[in-house]
């Protein structure tokens, strides 16, 4: 058991001796050798190893020690591969300004030594920091110039690394077709190098576009391939990320089996490892599922939460996805304004998408600028230079005592200036502060009107679902319960002949109740454009008293009609709606020998309308309660029902065609409806 331990220790040691091999071989090898050009080599080589294993602060050790060597020895190569490692030291640490200083004082080196290798690789990360921060112009046009000869030479490493760039700079500029070319050229690259970490982005990132191209085959057929790549243990969120992506691309061709299977799976795996975008995306792929096979309510729990999940991370791609499900779901349940509000929200947010989404190539930030080097200069030169200035320190260091007076003075003047400042900002803040006060009031003031319109809305759906629910049943199941009994012959023919007036009357009352819950329900949406044109408004009325005449003739009323030929500029489907319900209301108001009035007048060069007639009136306190949006309703001289919604429509509709309503009551003499239209176009 002994020796099985320590062969396992023995094991160890050289697994561990065999990466570090390499660099110790190198520092025990520069230890020996001469202060010539072959250390400076060495000295590069063993630079590359430490950056290699990260080791970045050892590195930087060894480069300073090489680039005074390399200058003492004026050993130009070494100078230029010393500050190349420098440069991608800093990149690493995020020092985007000493990175692209040491860039360019290598590739200023390379260019004079005429190594195009050298420039390439300059070129390259110089491209990689560009792309980072966001400046697309100049990251593309240095791994463009830098590709071509990694490509003449066939050098992988730095070819899968410019791929992989100008892919990512083609992606963020919106450029789909580009960034797929140069994926699929990285993958390539990649798979000769056996890179498995490179190879599963690659393949993600090919799947990803192929998806925005609406090539869902294809799609499918990289996703599948990814998800054989993924290790278990390491790749979870990739996992995560690609079952409810193939999920939603089955979707696309409604193969419900294969999409449910994904996306169960995506939605449990996501769940598990707590991963809220995996999560979000698999409930609304899942939600699209049910409401295409009609499981309304299973569909609108999903859409709910990752509605709640998407507002959360502000993921704003699966937001715009969350709410063309919402106005689905609203349409499919008919509830019309709940979609119209959902699907303003999703053309908003489309819009601000698309823009974004402009295929152009942003500069988000200036390219990064330094200063340019000075000409070449003997390096002994450089030296004698360096001993003279530090004689000149002492003359220095005397004339910055002159200097501390003046400072001191300059500071109290500072702190002067900054009480000063702060005294003027203070008061800018406070005067700022007072109208943020008076624009929170403003506010509040519309959040209360707004409130209290919605409080009259839902006053107004609940007293529409009273009459749907009470007065609209009681009609058709008074007909229906006379039609059952016929049937059933538990009455006669001749009773039932007694009863058809009952039956007229309730069929007339449901058939009235119908059309202005319809004509309500229009003038709801909000959406109404009347389509205004020339017509003659006596024919209107001869149609609408021919729809009367069996209710006038039950009730023996007297209706006289005074209208004459004369046209109007207005929609005619809509006033025919409004004289229907004046007239109707005008005869349900009447007792038996009452007369109704009908004319039209010319008045200051608008048609006046009028609908008279001599019933019960209206009280005063009732008079202003007839166009609000409450329901109000009374019963008729024959207890017939109403609405409520008969002359909140008359408004509405009336007021679209740039017109006005108004009624003169007087209790048990009569009651006069007047309504003025345009008679011809008005003016713009």
């Amino acid at each position: 058991m002994k020796q099985l331990i320590t062969l396992a220790v023995l094991c160890s040691s050289l697994c561990c001796f065999s990466q570090t091999n390499e660099i110790d071989s190198l520092t025990v090898h520069l230890s020996f050798q001469k202060q010539d050009s072959s250390k400076v080599d060495t000295s590069i080589r063993l630079v590359q190893a430490l950056y290699n294993a990260k080791s970045y602060k050892k590195a930087l050790t060894y480069i300073e020690n090489t680039e005074r060597l390399s200058k003492f020895l004026n050993h130009t190569k070494g100078i230029a591969d010393v500050n190349y490692y420098k440069a991608l030291i800093y990149a690493q640490r995020d020092d985007y300004y000493n990175a692209i200083d040491g860039y360019n004082r290598s590739k200023r080196y390379y260019t004079q030594l005429g190594d195009t290798l050298g420039i390439a690789k300059v070129n390259n990360s110089i491209g990689l920091i560009e792309i980072k921060r966001g400046n697309y112009g100049v990251g593309l046009e240095n791994s463009l110039s830098a590709i071509k000869i990694f490509e003449s030479r066939n050098l992988n490493n730095e070819l899968s690394s410019a791929y992989n760039n100008l892919a990512e700079a083609y992606y963020n500029t919106h450029q789909v077709d580009k960034a797929l070319e140069y994926n699929i050229k990285a993958l390539n690259v990649r798979e000769q190098l056996r890179d498995s970490t490179g190879i599963k982005n690659s393949t993600r990132n090919i799947a990803l576009l192929y998806s925005q191209r609406k090539e869902h085959r294809k799609a499918i057929e990289y996703y599948e391939k990814v998800l054989k790549l993924i290790n278990p243990s390491k790749d979870q969120r990739l996992r995560g990320e690609i079952l409810p992506r193939i999920g939603a691309e089955y979707l696309k061709f409604k193969d419900y089996d294969k999409a449910s299977q994904y996306l169960v799976e995506g939605l449990i795996f996501n769940r598990k490892i707590k991963n809220d975008d995996g999560i979000l995306r698999a409930l609304n792929a899942i939600g699209e599922l049910n409401i295409q096979r009609r499981k309304v309510k299973l569909a609108e729990i999903q859409i709910n939460e990752a509605y709640a999940i998407a507002i959360k991370i502000n993921n704003k791609p699966e937001l715009l996805k969350n709410f063309r499900l919402h106005k689905e779901l609203d349409s499919i349940n008919r509830r019309f304004q709940n979609a119209f509000f959902w699907q303003g929200k999703y053309f908003s947010l489309k819009s601000e998408l698309d823009e974004a989404n402009r295929p152009i190539i942003p500069v988000i930030t200036n390219p990064i600028k330094v200063e340019p080097l000075v000409a070449d200069e003997d390096f002994n030169a450089i030296a004698l230079k360096q001993k003279e200035e530090e004689k000149d320190i002492e003359y220095k260091k005397l004339k910055a005592i002159s200097y501390v007076l003046g400072a001191a003075f300059l500071i109290v003047s500072t702190i002067l200036l900054l009480i000063y400042l702060k005294r003027k900002n203070t008061l800018k803040f406070n005067r700022e502060l007072q109208e943020k006060n008076k624009q929170i009031e403003l506010q509040d003031q519309e959040f209360a009107e707004k409130i209290q319109h919605l409080e009259e809305v839902n006053n107004v759906k609940d007293r529409l679902f009273s009459i749907v629910s009470h007065d609209l049943k009681d009609s058709i199941s008074s007909i229906k319960g006379f039609i059952d009994l016929l049937k059933e012959d538990g009455i006669s023919r001749e009773e039932f002949y007694d009863l058809v007036p009952e039956l007229s009357e309730n069929a007339d009352s449901a058939s009235q109740l119908l059309f202005n819950l319809l004509n309500w329900s229009k003038s709801q949406m909000q959406n109404l454009e009347p389509k205004a044109d020339l017509f003659n408004i006596q024919e209107v009325f001869q149609n609408k008293i021919s729809l009367v005449e069996h209710k006038v003739d039950q009730k023996r009323i007297v209706l006289i009609d005074e209208s004459h030929r004369d046209f109007v500029y207005a929609d005619k489907s809509m006033i025919e709606i409004v004289i229907q319900n004046l007239i109707t209301n005008a005869v349900k108001f009447t007792r038996v020998g009452d007369v109704i009035t009908v004319s039209n007048t010319d008045h200051n060069g608008k048609s006046l309308i009028c609908v008279e007639d001599t019933g019960v009136g209206i009280s005063k306190e009732n008079v202003d309660k007839l166009f609000q949006n409450g329901t109000f309703t009374t019963r008729g001289t024959n207890n017939e029902k109403g609405t409520g919604l008969g002359l909140t429509i008359c408004k509405e509709l009336v007021e679209l065609n740039k017109g006005r309503i108004w009624v003169e009551s007087t209790p048990n003499v009569g009651t006069k409806f007047y309504v003025e239209l345009p008679k011809m176009k008005p003016a713009m």
